[in-house]
């Protein structure tokens, strides 16, 4: 088996290549564990049907001990980089609004519950103490549940976007439950992810990325008291899921 091609992006977990007959090969990196590719690839799967744009899902294969995921081909760059380039903050949060309206509309129930994501993050944090945990996982339990297909990772570094057309990738953490959780989810993501100290014109940024969130939200007709404890949980189960960030 051989590589098509050029290299499409770089991630955190993978590489993307050129593939062939309009596809491409995204192969994770050395040691990445092989449950969460397969997962990935279970979620791509029972969401293939549904009526939003992402690229289809074919197979899983294995190349030089590497496990990588074949999907089809999409052109476009990311709305992280286009909004980067024109500056269209306001135009950005209509194509997230536009494009996630359209996820929410689903339903799913045979992906992971959002609480269990946020808790098995939560109770993994040996430093928090164990009274604030409890205040923590009961503020969780309180959190509406649902079937609504939540894709867990929408922030513009997932969405790619060709002719003014959007197009959602990155399926590692689509789940199931109330749409205000992945709203919040969102505006973490967007606002709250950290901006390192030595950046240039990082008050900018800061204040890019608070903008781009309260437009979102907008756009969404959602508040931010809407989402106020799914937030507080998100960032509370950050530090398990990211503890380096």
């Amino acid at each position: 088996m051989n590589l098509y091609g050029e290299i499409v992006g770089i991630g955190n977990t993978a590489t993307v290549y050129e593939w062939k007959e309009g596809k491409v090969l995204k192969l994770f990196y050395q040691g990445y564990p092989k449950e969460a590719i397969e997962k990935e690839f279970h979620n791509a799967k029972e969401i293939s049907n549904m009526n939003f744009a992402k690229p289809k899902v074919y197979e899983i294969v294995l190349f030089q001990d590497r496990m990588g995921i074949i999907y089809d081909k999409v052109e476009g760059e990311s709305l992280l980089n286009w909004v980067m380039r024109t500056g269209e903050v306001q135009q950005c949060a209509v194509h997230m609004a536009k494009l996630h309206k359209a996820i929410v509309q689903n339903r799913i129930s045979n992906v992971p519950n959002y609480k269990e994501f946020l808790k098995s993050n939560i109770v993994s944090v040996t430093s928090t103490n164990s009274k604030k945990r409890e205040e923590v996982l009961q503020m969780l339990d309180n959190l509406l549940d649902g079937n609504t297909l939540c894709h867990g990772d929408f922030h513009p570094g997932n969405i790619l976007i060709a002719d003014g057309h959007t197009m959602v990738i990155d399926f590692m953490n689509v789940c199931h439950g109330n749409f205000l959780y992945d709203v919040a989810r969102t505006v973490f993501l967007v606002q709250y992810t950290p901006v390192p100290i030595e950046v240039d014109d990082r008050e900018m940024l800061l204040r890019f990325k608070k903008m781009l969130a309260d437009l979102y939200l907008m756009n969404m007709n959602v508040t931010r008291e809407m989402i106020q404890d799914y937030l507080s949980v998100i960032i509370a189960a950050r530090v398990g899921e990211c503890p380096n960030e």
